[in-house]
């Protein structure tokens, strides 16, 4: 049976392009992780495809991802 790993991601900028943030909540069997990261001059798409890229990245083996 293949593990399932539910991953929630967000990302935004101030001005487009401006500072801007990402984060991804990662939830495994009741337990959860964060992760995050910031870029003085970025676009809000960079931002919500940096959040996706950083939390299937950070997966330990092959998974089932909703």
């Amino acid at each position: 049976m293949t593990d399932t790993v539910e991953i929630f991601t967000d990302g935004a900028c101030s001005g487009n392009p401006g500072p801007g943030g990402w984060g991804a909540l990662l939830r495994y069997r009741g337990h959860e992780k964060t992760f995050s990261g910031a870029e003085a001059q970025t676009t809000n798409n960079r931002m919500e495809l940096m959040a996706a890229i950083e939390g299937l990245a950070a997966l330990k083996r092959r998974c089932q991802v909703t």
